[in-house]
């Protein structure tokens, strides 16, 4: 079989720069969500808020955000849906969260009435030495004073502005032979220095000054901030061929990314609602207002559903026949570590979206929805590989078996082959952005029709 890809090269070079450019406009989740917003407004797509009534119409085109990071986006169909007649929602999700250092409040630390470090957390399981030696800066949001209450900013310091410095070999002869790395004690960025040199107290420039300015608003108003490091190291597209992406966050962007692009680009639907999912804090469990085991996506299919006046008989009619396809990046082949991987499962760069199992159902699928996701990619010419830990690896878990404990719908989790995950700087395959883009297309323009019982029909 010829995929896809195979045919365009040219096409793999520019989704490759649209998605570096769009994670380099992406530092964290909230400006994840907010480039994500705006490429749905670019589309036509109207914005709906939850406190406010709404009223949805056939053939039009929505999307809600919640905590200004996470999204969801779904599309009514022109035909068909006023009479009741969708079979049920065709959902894809992936995350935009990724590990990171968050600022803690009262974040300058002052060492030898001299140099001031920012205090920092850890958000999520990264790899630390990784951010080690290489420009950071911050980003996020803040809360403000208004006239009339709070509202929030997005703000970004956008340069070089703090670094974390190893210790000297000379100081550790013994670094290379392995280090605990500690959160609190070797993790903390230089910020400034307050005597000789750059004299910051003269000019009275703090770290919430900086972000004052970079915001536009005054010190003052400042009430709160949500504030992390984030990776100043520009994406890039690299190998022989320029096959390979080298970039921070691309477990989750890649996928985020791709199924939005391939959820606006999709066609109109059979007879089911389309819905593209992108949810924060996945990183560190979901358990959030706004993550996927909260109420996001329950309560926008519920509002869907009674905007066209379904019945409970008929939800869990519609529930029944719906699907969701969880995208969250897995685990490549490591050329260095081939004995990592399982042994008769091995998935590598380039070659195709991965389709994950795990026996424990940290991962969705099963016999059903592992065959109906590679029932969609035969239709989009798309190529696929699978991942299951080695047996004596424990793995990690995603999004979807916690999205589906709220809303109960098959499910089948997949993702893009990458190395160094939870890496500041992480390496994927060009060829696999395009995979996904051209598998959500398919997935979207499709209907999977079911009862429950494990039998379903795809209409195209």
């Amino acid at each position: 079989m010829r995929y896809v890809i195979d045919m365009d090269k040219n096409r793999v070079a520019e989704v490759g720069g649209e998605l570096l450019d769009f994670i380099d406009k992406s530092p964290n989740a909230y400006f994840a969500v907010s480039n994500i917003t705006k490429l749905l407004d670019n589309g036509g797509f109207i914005r709906l808020y939850e406190g406010q009534m709404w009223k949805l119409s056939s053939g039009k085109d929505y999307y809600v955000t919640r905590d200004d990071s996470s999204i969801i986006a779904f599309r009514i169909p022109e035909s068909g849906v006023p009479s009741g007649s969708y079979k049920g929602f065709q959902i894809m999700a992936a995350h935009s969260d990724s590990p990171a250092f968050k600022i803690k409040p009262n974040a300058e630390l002052t060492v030898e009435n001299s140099l001031v470090k920012l205090n920092t957390e850890k958000y999520g399981g990264m790899i630390m030495s990784t951010w080690l030696d290489r420009p950071l800066s911050v980003a996020g949001r803040i809360v403000v004073e208004t006239e009339d209450g709070v509202e929030t900013k997005l703000v970004n310091i956008d340069r070089d502005l703090c670094m974390i410095p190893s210790l000297a070999i000379h100081m550790d002869r013994k670094i290379n032979e392995g280090y605990a790395w500690n959160a609190q004690r070797d993790m903390l960025p230089l910020f400034a220095q307050t005597d000789g040199g750059a004299d910051l107290t003269a000019d009275k420039i703090t770290f919430l000054k900086l972000v004052a300015e970079a915001a536009g608003v005054s010190e003052k108003s400042i009430l709160d901030t949500d504030l992390f490091l984030y990776n100043r190291n520009k994406g890039t597209m690299y190998g022989a061929d320029g096959e390979f992406i080298g970039s921070g966050r691309l477990d989750d962007l890649q996928c985020a990314f791709a199924i939005v692009k391939g959820f606006v680009e999709s066609g109109e639907p059979v007879s089911s609602i389309p819905v593209c999912c992108v949810f924060n804090n996945e990183e560190v469990g979901s358990s959030t207002k706004q993550g996927a085991a909260s109420s996001f996506l329950e309560d926008v299919l519920s509002r869907i559903n009674y905007a066209f006046d379904k019945d409970e008989e008929q939800i869990r009619q519609i529930y029944a026949g719906s699907f969701m396809v969880s995208a969250d990046n897995a685990h490549a082949l490591h050329p260095n570590h081939p004995d990592k991987a399982d042994p008769t499962n091995r998935p590598m760069l380039n070659k195709g979206i991965v389709i994950k199992y795990n026996a424990n159902q940290k991962y969705t699928t099963d016999a059903v929805s592992g065959g109906i996701f590679r029932k969609i990619c035969e239709m989009a010419d798309v190529p696929v590989q699978t991942y299951v830990n080695r047996s004596d690896i424990a793995g990690g878990s995603t999004l979807g078996n916690i999205a589906t404990t709220r809303v109960s719908v098959n499910a089948v989790d997949i993702g893009l082959p990458q190395l160094a995950m939870h890496s500041a700087y992480e390496t994927a395959g060009a060829l696999d952005t395009v995979y996904l883009i051209e598998a959500a297309k398919k997935f979207y323009a499709v209907t999977i029709e079911g009862r429950g019982d494990g039998r379903y029909t795809i209409h195209s």
